[in-house]
């Protein structure tokens, strides 16, 4: 079961009162994932369409709750994946269809041509309320949201095929402090947020609490794990860093005491060389102490580098550089 699925189903479990805010959760699911279907001049019905269960549950409990509808429930075999159920919430004219989409907002009378109008927007009547809205929010996940799994990246979209809707529903989710954009994918409009923390807190908009915290944790996880990976990089690059200037400054004592021997070098060099030469796993700071009196690893580095600097010298007076 993928995290979105996990998700929804979560969200599908939460209580239903019989309140505006279940209207706003059902206007959101039938916006997204409902169609109308018209059976004669002016008998008018809509269907909600579901490869979930726990959403299709919730939507009939919804409609019962709220309106009384003891809807038509139809169970099908998805003939391309052939293994999962569809499941599609019917209600016809005589289960009172049309008070409900003019109840819901998604339909309403026209009155200079006598119509009734399908409304693409929000109905700013149902989310007058922050409980109305969140619920709506809610609502439009179960119809046509979906979350990626956390472990490979962070990503939460709302897909719909109205421009008009899309627009609104993504200055629905930003009128919590939120920043969500739109894209367009082929045919459809895409609603989308793609940061961890700004996913955290949608889903607790949505009151997904459970997926909330498995998010979290991933997060943390993942931080930790970036974390260490970092320390490890520095590390490695440091150790390198002075792997490579360890091995420099034994070539360069071994060249000068070949070409021109120590004797030609100031005591405190002198014995600064031999001692790299003779312990060349040991740290500046390791070198310092062996000598007496200590010397600190900065002392023991402006020595090093002189050292190199008589070596370049050398080699550049014999054309070697």
């Amino acid at each position: 079961m993928t995290f979105s699925t996990r998700t929804k189903n979560e969200i599908s479990r939460l209580p239903i009162s019989n309140s505006n805010s279940a209207l706003a959760e059902l206007s959101a699911l039938i916006h997204m994932g409902g169609s109308i279907f018209f059976s004669g001049k002016n008998n008018i019905g809509f269907r909600i369409t579901t490869e979930n269960a726990a959403i299709a549950r919730r939507v009939f409990s919804l409609l019962k709750i709220k309106f009384g509808t003891q809807t038509e429930l139809l169970v099908r075999k998805n003939s391309q994946l052939k293994k999962n159920n569809i499941y599609s919430i019917m209600v016809s004219s005589s289960l009172g269809a049309e008070n409900i989409l003019k109840q819901t907002g998604i339909i309403g009378e026209n009155q200079v041509q006598n119509t009734m109008d399908i409304n693409y927007g929000i109905p700013s009547n149902l989310i007058k309320k922050e409980n109305c809205k969140k619920a709506y929010l809610r609502g439009a996940f179960l119809g046509g949201g979906s979350i990626s799994d956390p472990e490979k990246t962070y990503h939460l979209e709302f897909v719909s095929y109205s421009e008009t809707y899309s627009e609104e529903l993504c200055e629905l989710i930003n009128s919590f402090g939120l920043s969500a954009k739109i894209v367009q994918r082929k045919n459809s409009y895409v609603v989308y947020l793609k940061e961890g923390e700004q996913i955290v807190t949608i889903l607790n908009i949505i009151q997904a609490h459970n997926a909330l915290f498995e998010l979290e944790n991933i997060r943390i996880f993942k931080d930790m794990r970036n974390n260490v990976n970092r320390i490890v990089n520095c590390e490695t690059a440091n150790l390198s860093k002075t792997v490579n200037a360890a091995l420099r400054q034994i070539e360069n004592i071994k060249y000068i005491k070949e070409n021109i021997g120590f004797y030609k070098l100031p005591p405190n060099l002198r014995e600064v060389a031999e001692l790299r030469l003779n312990y060349q796993d040991a740290s500046l700071k390791e070198l310092g102490q062996m000598l007496d009196p200590p010397v600190g690893k900065s002392g023991i580095n402006h020595r090093l580098r002189r050292i190199d600097k008589i070596a370049e010298d050398l080699k550049i007076k014999r054309g070697e550089l």
